[in-house]
Order: structure tokens, then sequence, then C-alpha cells
């Protein structure tokens, strides 16, 4: 491929739908598939497992599970494990959990940057096989290793993206991991502020690497007969995030004056009727920003604007007709 691409598979997908793409991926020369855990929708280890035993050659990234809800020590394991199923393949996407359901379930929200540097340096230090002695605010370890009675105990390799939109957390990834996870309806502007952000935390380095890797999820839709269609799928999709998850206003670009509009329009929760009703208020200019959509042209166009602010390898997120969508890029990225 002419761009490195990978696709993003989530509950949105039937599980059907989740294979076929993953699958499509591994036989067209797509790089990674990351696999989302939604928040209580549907847990993201089971399908990374499960594509990681049907495929060959694309790398298996979540995208991302957070550090709240598995010990650490379960964590490492488990993608030891899933290193097991694909050897060199898995990549361990992180982030912070979401609220107010961090909270509901009991694991609140708090000190977000020192509770992930606390987890993530623990998993290291698994990774590298060592026995891990931490005492940390939130994560404890007390003389633990990877235990394997019938196997070699040995060192494993698995990069981690930490899933980071703020500069906290962007700098953070920038000084302690392998990778940045971007997510969707970000426009390719916001890279400038993200990748100073990032550049500050690698000068912290300690282990003499001078850049980490940047990948990003854009959402996604095609039609070449009907282009307003595939603007209005990810309108739709764009509508929504604004109205359940204003915060992601100011990241994107859009004045809170339009977002209480939407808001009065679609309440909580939004049915496809409001929505639909919502999202005339929105414009393409708007939409066209933070997402690649319309033609096959337009939306490849600017999946490369992605790359060339920095994303190296801009992640798929279909919306609309997906199987055309996905078809689509990948033969355009072929050409």
């Amino acid at each position: 491929m002419n761009l490195p691409l990978g696709i993003h598979v989530g509950e949105r997908l039937s599980l059907e739908q989740t294979y076929w793409q993953a699958e499509f991926a591994d036989q067209n020369g797509f790089e990674s598939v990351w696999v989302a855990e939604g928040r209580l929708a549907r847990d993201g280890i089971v399908p990374a497992a499960i594509i990681a035993s049907r495929t060959r050659n694309v790398k298996i990234g979540t995208g991302v599970v957070n550090n709240k809800s598995r010990n650490a020590a379960l964590m490492a394991v488990t993608f030891k494990t899933l290193d097991e199923v694909a050897p060199g393949r898995a990549i361990l996407g992180i982030g912070a959990w979401w609220e107010p359901l961090a909270t509901k379930v009991g694991q609140p929200l708090t000190k977000p940057i020192a509770s992930m540097r606390e987890y993530i340096t623990v998993l290291q230090s698994f990774f590298r096989n060592e026995l891990v002695d931490f005492e940390g605010e939130f994560v404890q370890m007390r003389g633990v290793r990877f235990d394997s009675m019938y196997r070699e105990n040995k060192p494993v390799h698995v990069p981690i993206y930490i899933g980071a939109v703020g500069p906290k957390m962007l700098e953070l990834a920038g000084e302690i991991s392998d990778g940045v996870h971007m997510d969707f309806l970000l426009p390719p502007s916001y890279l400038a502020g993200a990748r100073a952000a990032i550049d500050r935390g690698i000068a912290k380095r300690t282990d003499g690497k001078q850049e980490i890797d940047l990948t990003q999820i854009v959402s996604c839709s095609v039609n070449d007969k009907d282009p307003q269609e595939a603007i209005d799928a990810c309108k739709a999709f764009l509508t929504l995030y604004l109205c359940q998850q204003p915060h992601i206003a100011e990241h994107c670009g859009v004045e809170r004056e339009l977002v209480d509009r939407l808001q009065e329009i679609a309440g909580w929760p939004a049915t496809p009727e409001d929505i639909k009703r919502a999202m005339q208020l929105v414009p393409n200019s708007l939409v066209q920003n933070v997402t690649a959509c319309g033609s096959t042209d337009d939306a490849y166009q600017k999946l490369m604007s992605y790359h060339e602010a920095g994303v190296r390898s801009p992640i798929i997120s279909t919306l609309g007709d997906k199987e055309q969508t996905l078809t689509r890029l990948a033969q355009a990225a072929k050409a």
C-alpha cells in the first residue's frame, strides 16, 4: 500500500462484520486491526483473540482498553497470551476510562496521568520478564512475575500505545510509551499541538528513543454515486457524539452554541429520529474537517492529509456502506 492503513472495529459492527473486515485487512495489505472496547457494549480482548487466530499478517491492537477494569498483572499476562496466539503482532492500546461510567462501577477517574504512568511502568516490567515490586498510589505489586511452570519464561515484545488526546497525556505518551493511538473526530490541524506535546515527552526519555509511532482513527464513509449520502453518514455520527460527549467540541473546532442547539433537539438518550433532525444544523464543511467522507477520492485525500500532518498510519473506521467504504479505500491505497 502507498499509504500504511489500519482498520478500527468496534461495537457498531456486528461480530460477523468485524471478522470480515479483519480478514479483508489481512488479505489486502493493511497494516493493523484495532479492536475497540465499548463502555459496557463489548469486550475488546475476546474479538482481538479471535481475529489473531484468523489472520496471519496484520498486527492486532486494542483501540483502546482501559487501565482501571483489569489488574495490571492480568493485563500483562493477557497480552503475553495474545502474543502466543499471534507472535510479534499484538499491540496493547490503552487509555483512561470514561466518566461517569468509571465512577458508577467504583473506579473513579482520579489523577489519570499519575495512574497511567504507574500502570504502564508495571506492564513494561512484566514484559521484560522481571520480578515486579511496585508500591504506587494506584498500582501495587509485591514480588510477582510471569509464572510459567511448563514453558520457558522469557521477555515478550508487546508495544504499548496510549490512547491520548489532551496535552498532558500526549506528553506522558512521548515520555514512556511506544506510540499514540489518537481518537476520531479530530481535524488534521489538531496534530500540530499534539505532536508538540509528544515531543516534549520524548525529550524526557531515558532510553534514548527519539520518536514514537502515531496512529489515528478516522471516521470514513464512501459513496461515489451519492457522495452526500456518505457525508450524511459521518454527519449523523458527529452529531451523536457532540450531543453525548460535548467535550469533544473544543478539539474538533465546534462552537459551544451549536452544541447547545443540538442538545436541545437530541436529548439523552437520543433516538435516530432526534439525530436526523439535529444533524440538519451541522454543515458539510464541519463534517469534512474531522472525517474522511464523500467520494473515494475525497475520502482518500483526507486520509492523506492526516498522514501529511504527522499520522504515520490512519486507521479507518467505517460508517455508511461499510463494505463499499473499506474496499474502495483499499483500492485507492494500492493505486
